[in-house]
């Protein structure tokens, strides 16, 4: 890319999560809510190193990644804004990829089995924050334990030494109207509630609005703030 080229990508960036930050004040309002309870992760999966730089220069300090690979590489080349920075994983997490995502990750949002949470555990060094990923809607092609299951894996894993749970994490359903979402959003709020926790990860760029109105304290916003994806 040409300097002009990155200074518009730049700019491009930052009208976006402009744009997103008004999407999300403008939710809270609606639902009586401080802003300042809910955090705003930059998912780069797909993006390069220089748009994470472009967001983080424009006071984004949350980023979110799905592959531990993708994001060693692209984090690596990023090191001089790590300690600044939390790196937040989503994606599914295979157990033979713990280690390489401890050594990476602050954060881990998709915990989604005891045995993951075991292996987490005993590769651990320090205590590691996670959340439960729950498939409240019971899709076929999403990872997650269905909501029935929660209370019993919650048990499971709370007793684990490395491990603190922070709170639970869905990924909605795509659907066209962002309204049908809203049951999934306020089912998971619920069982949130029931344990207590005081995260919860949920919405992303179609449905950040419905999410804050239900209750996140974390969404998850890759397309509204870098484009569209080029796979």
């Amino acid at each position: 890319m040409s300097n002009s080229e990155i200074a518009a990508r730049r700019e491009e960036i930052a009208r976006n999560i402009e744009t997103v930050r008004g999407r999300m004040e403008q939710a809270a309002r609606r639902s009586r809510r401080d802003i300042t309870e809910v955090r705003l992760i930059a998912v780069s999966k797909n993006f390069d190193a220089a748009a994470v730089r472009a967001a983080y220069d424009c006071g984004l300090r949350d980023f979110g990644e799905n592959r531990v690979q993708e994001a060693a590489a692209k984090y690596g080349a990023l090191s001089d804004m790590r300690g600044d920075i939390t790196l937040h994983m989503i994606g599914h997490l295979q157990t033979n990829k713990v280690r390489d995502a401890l050594g990476l990750f602050d954060i881990i949002h998709s915990v989604d089995s005891v045995k993951l949470a075991r292996e987490i555990s005993r590769r651990a060094n320090e205590t590691v924050p996670v959340l439960i990923e729950v498939n409240v809607a019971e899709e076929e092609s999403k990872f997650g334990l269905s909501a029935q299951q929660v209370k019993e894996t919650v048990e499971s894993i709370g007793v684990l030494s490395n491990i603190e749970i922070k709170g639970l994490m869905t990924v909605a359903p795509y659907v066209e109207n962002p309204e049908d979402v809203r049951p999934v959003f306020a089912k998971l709020k619920k069982l949130n509630d029931m344990f207590g926790f005081k995260e919860l990860s949920m919405g992303m760029t179609d449905d950040l609005e419905i999410a804050i109105q239900e209750g996140a304290t974390m969404i998850r916003v890759g397309r509204a703030i870098f484009g569209e994806r080029r796979y």
